[in-house]
């Protein structure tokens, strides 16, 4: 039986004519349109909080960095349009003029800058009062034209959400969009090279408010799960004011503000705070306290009726003290001034 011939499988490719592979568009490609898809660009991202620690951590594995005294912001620019959200929420974008200025004119068209708003004392430390004083306080009818963003991450850029990227990561690509030497509206919280316990050794020596130690390889994520710690070289933390003491002699006739803490969820009297105060402060601090007096205190008081004015626990005071008592009261305490309203709700809590 003859076999019948079977075709080629294919056709050598030497023989085979080039196909005609140059096709063309439908139509021309929008400029506007981009090639590759884009993350959507969150419209508020809840901070990572720092879990406050006795001591500084050790090891290659944590990035230190100095711990800024003023408002938490989070910096958003859309293609030249700037947001400024507090911490709490607050679109403060107008009392932060020189801030927004400077993120319009970084080198990107999308970002989410996380950092802390900062008026700078001669030294370069950051003084809360300084800034308190710049923004008129709560009433928010002045702006903060000295203030500057001190950046420490990056959150979103260039069109890509980068909150599950390690830190080192984001870090590196911030440090692209804010050299280090930038001396502007926008700069960079530096990286500070060393051990945990040498690095708190130094900042106390120089009298910052202390360090902030985040781990190299962990994600942004919101709220304080302890990827980011501080330790402080000077104690200080938000009370709620539950009223106050007249004076005759004192700045804005407050001679005492009487001071609360949260315990097993309520109030839990701390003691108070008489100095720290100046005319200014006083006096418009008098004026908010005198709009929420209440009848009776809300927390108890303990020992002799104190004679004061009692308010509704509405302003939290950001208190600058030494140590505690043995019956758990505030020892060599200090007002710095009134928690952003954003803030209000981070009360000290003792545990």
């Amino acid at each position: 039986m003859v076999k019948r011939p079977r075709a080629p499988r294919s056709i050598p490719l030497r023989e085979t004519p080039a196909p005609d592979i140059q096709g063309g568009r439908r139509r021309p490609r929008d400029p506007a349109q981009p090639t590759l898809p884009f993350d959507p660009m969150p419209d508020r991202i809840e901070p990572c909080l720092a879990l406050l620690k006795s001591s500084a951590p050790s090891g290659s594995d944590w990035i230190f960095e100095v711990k800024w005294d003023g408002y938490r912001l989070a910096v958003h620019l859309d293609h030249g349009r700037v947001r400024i959200i507090t911490r709490g929420g607050h679109d403060w974008t107008h009392r932060f003029p020189s801030i927004a200025a400077a993120a319009k004119a970084l080198p990107v068209g999308t970002a989410i800058l996380d950092g802390e708003a900062v008026v700078l004392d001669e030294m370069g430390r950051s003084d809360f009062n300084a800034l308190q004083q710049a923004l008129g306080g709560r009433s928010g009818k002045r702006t903060a034209e000295e203030a500057i963003l001190i950046a420490f991450d990056l959150l979103y850029f260039d069109g890509h959400d980068l909150q599950g990227l390690e830190q080192e990561s984001r870090r590196h690509l911030l440090e692209d969009l804010i050299p280090a030497d930038s001396n502007g509206g926008i700069r960079l919280s530096q990286e500070i090279e060393g051990d945990g316990p040498a690095i708190f050794s130094v900042a106390t020596e120089h009298g910052l408010e202390g360090i902030i130690a985040e781990r190299r390889g962990e994600p942004y994520r919101s709220g304080r799960g302890g990827e980011w710690v501080k330790i402080k070289c000077i104690q200080s933390e938000g009370f709620a004011i539950i009223g106050y003491k007249r004076s005759t002699d004192a700045f804005g006739g407050i001679g005492r503000l009487l001071l609360a803490a949260m315990k097993d969820g309520k109030l839990t009297y701390v003691g108070g705070v008489g100095t720290g105060f100046n005319q200014r402060s006083a006096t418009d601090l008098r004026k908010q306290l005198d709009k929420i007096v209440i009848d009776k205190p809300v927390s108890a008081i303990g020992g002799k009726k104190t004679a004061a004015v009692w308010t509704q626990p509405l302003l939290v005071a950001e208190i600058e003290f030494r140590a505690w008592t043995a019956d758990g009261k505030l020892r060599h305490s200090s007002f710095k001034g009134l928690r952003d309203p954003g803030d209000a709700e981070e009360i000290y809590e003792i545990i």
